[in-house]
């Protein structure tokens, strides 16, 4: 495997990222990734899923959301929005590469909003032939509801409306802590070495108005328009990112789909646990799914039933 630092510009800042590629010479088919939750394009949690995706013979771009890592832009300013542009023009970027087969081009996400903004990509950009979501969010409101008691999700409502108020009259908001503030993390989280070469990177201080992009973030409605090929990867009794949201978007998809559950084990635990198992499977449907389409076929059944078009690979 060969990695490559390289960068593009989205809506104007220099986004950096990591092209990874089999020592073969391309053009590849290629898989696109934004991190996770606050979560930087080296972490070493993705190298291994790169390593499988290039022994299958594609190439992966991972990149540092605007505002985080390498990247420019407001630092740390958590923009659901925003990474999703970044993510549309990093597709835009593989297909200016000449080493890159532009009409097979997949995404994959992980880890909360990683997981989520997958599918939101998949919706967003047509380019995008499969999407592997694993244990994402789908619902941001509610994700950071139940990360609280009720009267502490009524305390973090009215905290949000202050700080609203705050900003039209002073031009000035609070500063929080986006682990202990916005999200809630789990007794997992607090002790977990999963993310540990990156934890000491991500930002500890951005606007507390972060919180209103986060409550308004809703893969849920991206997947119920999905015809794209997802597959949900999510984690029984999920204390992180809460399994029915796993099993929301899988639901809600209208195209190609499969759900796979991890049991036995926990949300970050399962990285390691369910490894050997959910990898092939991520792989399979990437290889199944991201292909170039040299042929074009259009077909009538009957006068009513309207076109069927097929998409056909040539194999060379």
């Amino acid at each position: 495997m060969q990695t490559t630092a390289v960068s593009f510009f989205s809506e104007g800042h220099r986004i950096a990222a990591e092209w990874r590629t089999p020592d073969a010479p391309g053009p590849y088919r290629a898989i696109v990734q934004g991190p996770g939750w606050l979560g930087l394009k080296d972490a070493k949690l993705y190298v291994r899923y790169h390593e499988a995706l290039i022994e299958a013979g594609f190439a992966v771009l991972v990149i540092d959301y605007r505002g985080f890592g390498d990247s420019e832009g407001d630092r740390g300013y958590l923009s659901p929005a925003w990474q999703l542009q970044d993510l549309v023009n990093a597709v835009s970027y593989l297909t200016t590469r000449d080493d890159v087969i532009a009409d097979a081009i997949g995404v994959f996400g992980t880890g909360g909003t990683g997981g989520g903004n997958a599918v939101l990509l998949a919706d967003a950009d047509p380019r995008i032939k499969a999407a592997v979501s694993q244990v994402p969010v789908a619902d941001g409101e509610d994700w950071l509801h139940r990360m609280r008691s009720e009267s502490e999700w009524l305390d973090f409502l009215k905290a949000i409306d202050e700080d609203r108020r705050a900003r039209v009259t002073t031009g000035q908001g609070r500063i929080v802590h986006p682990r202990e503030e916005i999200m809630i993390p789990s007794a997992e989280r607090r002790v977990t070495k999963v993310k540990a070469d990156v934890d000491g990177r991500i930002p500890t201080a951005v606007p507390f108005a972060c919180a209103e992009g986060i409550i308004a973030y809703r893969p849920i409605d991206a997947a119920a328009r999905l015809t794209t090929p997802l597959l949900v990867i999510g984690v029984e009794g999920d204390a992180t990112t809460p399994t029915d949201h796993a099993e929301a978007l899988y639901e809600a998809a209208k195209g190609p789909k499969q759900l796979i559950l991890q049991r036995h084990t926990t949300h970050y635990a399962a990285y390691d646990t369910y490894w050997e198992q959910t990898t092939p499977v991520i792989v399979d449907w990437f290889d199944r799914h991201v292909r170039p389409a040299h042929l074009i076929h259009r077909s009538v059944a009957s006068p009513a039933s309207g076109d069927a078009i097929t998409p056909q690979e040539v194999q060379r």
